[in-house]
């Protein structure tokens, strides 16, 4: 039911999201170790529909520590650059299950933020060297194209991590609805 405002005036219009200010961020755009987990660095870039890198994206992300376990370390902003790459350092989680108690690879959440969406797009980075534990994955399973898939799955780099993000186009990043 509409508030008393909204019939008065409408509804407040969407608005896109970004850009971002440098200055107001940079302080944040790092990442608290955990207290278990290997170290990892995962880095990429983030690219719209004809391939040219966003350099004011933002990409939030949230994970659980080595053993599993979440805590107010597993929060972290990256911030793009002129060339629309972001880096990431952090700790490899552990799994965690899942709601109905499966348990789930391990995996990074990643909400991505740039100017002209007009709301977060949430996806997922599954590493590489998990490939059973993807196999039995519930969400990743549950991704019946074989492209849309393997565009979770982080690749080695240079003993990194590389996982690009494409908002749209033929080899667009798989997102899900929240």
């Amino acid at each position: 039911m509409a508030t008393r405002a909204q019939q008065l005036r409408g509804a407040t219009p969407s608005q896109t999201v970004g850009p971002f200010f440098r200055f107001g961020l940079e302080w944040m755009a790092r990442v608290t170790r955990s207290p278990s987990g290997a170290p990892v660095v995962v880095t990429g870039t983030v690219s719209d529909g004809d391939r040219r890198p966003v350099t004011d994206a933002m990409l939030e992300t949230w994970q659980a520590d080595g053993e599993g376990r979440f805590g107010e370390w597993g929060f972290a902003r990256c911030l793009t650059d002129a060339d629309g790459r972001y880096r990431l350092s952090t700790v490899k989680p552990g799994s965690v299950p899942a709601a109905d108690g499966t348990p789930q690879a391990p995996h990074i959440d990643v909400s991505v933020f740039a100017r002209g969406l007009l709301q977060r797009l949430v996806t997922r980075i599954y590493f590489p060297d998990e490939a059973e534990a993807n196999d039995a994955d519930p969400v990743l399973s549950s991704i019946a194209d074989p492209v849309a898939r393997a565009s979770l799955v982080a690749a080695a780099a240079d003993g990194d991590l590389r996982f690009d993000v494409r908002l749209q186009g033929d080899e667009e990043t798989a997102f899900f609805a929240f």
